[in-house]
C-alpha cells in the first residue's frame, strides 16, 4: 500500500559511486532523477543522507579525536552531501529545501518542524539535515525523529543489499533474507541494518521501516507505489 509521505534515509556512500570518498556528480545526477521521477506522482518525500563518504575518509584522524568533536564533524559533512544531492534535484525541476538541524542560515534554513511539514504539503523535497544536533546520535536515529515529527507513513533505509538478511549476503552466500520481520526480532538477533535505537524509536511508535536495495534502478519508484520490495520491519 502506497504511503501519502515517505521519510527516505540514504547513506552518505551512495554519493560517492564507485570512487567510495567524496561526491560523484554522476552518481548524484542519477540518483536525483530517480527521487524527481518519484516525487512526481504526488508522493511527499523528505530525505535524510549520511556523511560517511567524507567522514570516512578522515575516520583515522578522528580515532583520536574527542567523540563530541568527531560527530560535529559528521553532521557537517551531512550538510555538504544535502546541498549536493538539492542542486541535483533542482536541476532536474525538483523545488527542494535543505533544513539543519545546526543553524547554518547562510546555506539553509534551520529544521522548524511546522515548516518542514508546510514545505512538503507544496511539493517541495526536504532534506533534513546535520543529524538531530546532537553528539552519539547517528543519522539512522535523525531518519526516524524526522519521520516521526512530520508524520511520515513509513521510513525507508537504502542499502546495498536486497533487504535484510541474518548475516551479510556479500560474504556468506548462505545468508537468510527475511521479507518481513519485527522490530522485536531485528533487535534480539542484533541485525545491524540500523541503529538499535532507531528500531526501538520506530517500534515504540508503530512507524514501518523498509529496507531496500538502491542500486536496482526503479527501486525507489516501486517503493512510492507501494510495491512490496526489500524487507519490511513491522
Amino acid at each position: 500500500m502506497a504511503c501519502q509521505r515517505i521519510l527516505l534515509k540514504l547513506s552518505g556512500e551512495v554519493l560517492a559511486g564507485s570512487g567510495g570518498f567524496g561526491v560523484d556528480p554522476a552518481r548524484v545526477k542519477a540518483l536525483a532523477a530517480e527521487v524527481a521521477e518519484s516525487a512526481a506522482t504526488g508522493v511527499q518525500l523528505g530525505l535524510v543522507v549520511g556523511g560517511g563518504n567524507f567522514f570516512r575518509g578522515v575516520a583515522a584522524a578522528a580515532r583520536d579525536m574527542d567523540r563530541v568533536a568527531a560527530d560535529h564533524m559528521g553532521m557537517l559533512a551531512t550538510v555538504i552531501n544535502s546541498i549536493a544531492l538539492q542542486d541535483a534535484l533542482e536541476k532536474q525541476g525538483v523545488p527542494t529545501r535543505v533544513m539543519t538541524a545546526i543553524e547554518i542560515r547562510q546555506v539553509a534554513e534551520p529544521y522548524i518542524r511546522r515548516r518542514a511539514i508546510r514545505h512538503l504539503e507544496k511539493g517541495r523535497i526536504v532534506i533534513f539535515a546535520a543529524g538531530t544536533s546532537n553528539p552519539y546520535f547517528s543519522t539512522d536515529t535523525a531518519a526516524a525523529l524526522r519521520a516521526l515529527e512530520i508524520h511520515a507513513g513509513l521510513l525507508a533505509k537504502a542499502t546495498r543489499v536486497d533487504g535484510i538478511y541474518d548475516k551479510d549476503p556479500l560474504q556468506h552466500p548462505d545468508a537468510q533474507f527475511f521479507s518481513e520481520i519485527s522490530y522485536g526480532e531485528v533487535l534480539s538477533r542484533n541485525l545491524r541494518v540500523m541503529d538499535a535505537s532507531s528500531v526501538a524509536m520506530c517500534r515504540d511508535n508503530q512507524l514501518p521501516i523498509r529496507v531496500f536495495n538502491l542500486n536496482t534502478h526503479g527501486n525507489i519508484m516501486r517503493l512510492v507505489r507501494g510495491e512490496p520490495i526489500g524487507s519490511l520491519i513491522h
